[in-house]
């Protein structure tokens, strides 16, 4: 599984948005690997029409007088797949986060949650999220990889995971360039990746996306 985050990057809102989901498509299709675009809220509507989204947060909140919030049954209705809680730029506490879960998986959205270290990750499997996505958030947005920097964090993070509930898949994010990462994440026992700038701001992001897609599916077929 690939997801891409395009945060609130200016190359990801928008029109944007709706041409990094085309190029998603045709790449996913192509290698036949899972994509999932993850935007800000006011785009979910036009890219869900070409690719399985994500929203970015959604808030723990029923119908009601809340204003500013994220209402997990708006994102349901226009159209998003599942969510993203808890990234490095969004933190939540443990029990926001244990309600966000029950919220997501009550209007049937698919949740991907963050951590940023061993523990996070142990404490967030408990509670049976759909994905964790492990993120040592001194490496987002960086030029060196987690897989390269701290590759144990990635492998211990998937056996922990793994002895809580082997249903839960394990993405690999922070730092992730290219295909060798991907790669790289993989053999660690990642399931799949969280890419941001890496995608997003890339000069062309359909060469950057077969990398990455080519890196998967390559360790797909030989496993």
């Amino acid at each position: 599984m690939i997801v891409v985050n395009t945060k609130a990057y200016k190359e990801g809102i928008g029109r944007n948005a709706v041409e990094i989901a085309k190029v998603m498509k045709k790449v996913g299709e192509k290698h036949k690997v899972r994509m999932a675009l993850a935007v800000q809220p006011s785009d979910i509507h036009a890219v869900s029409n070409i690719i399985e989204t994500f929203c970015q947060h959604i808030d723990a909140i029923e119908y009601g007088s809340y204003t500013g919030w994220i209402l997990p049954e708006a994102v349901k209705e226009a159209g998003a797949k599942g969510t993203l809680i808890n990234h490095s730029e969004h933190l939540m506490k443990i029990e926001d986060i244990a309600k966000a879960i029950e919220r997501a998986k009550e209007v049937g959205l698919e949740v991907i949650v963050c951590a940023s270290n061993i523990a996070i990750t142990r404490a967030i499997a408990c509670l049976n999220p759909d994905c964790i996505a492990i993120e040592p958030p001194e490496l987002i947005g960086g030029d060196i990889s987690v897989t390269k920097a701290k590759p144990t964090v990635v492998k211990k993070a998937v056996d922990e995971v793994k002895k809580i509930n082997d249903e839960i898949k394990v993405l690999c994010g922070a730092g992730i360039k290219n295909g060798m990462d991907v790669s790289k994440a993989v053999e660690l026992g990642a399931d799949g990746i969280l890419v941001a700038s890496g995608v997003v701001k890339a000069r062309n992001k359909e060469e950057i996306l077969e990398e990455m897609a080519m890196a998967i599916a390559h360790k797909k077929q030989s496993t």
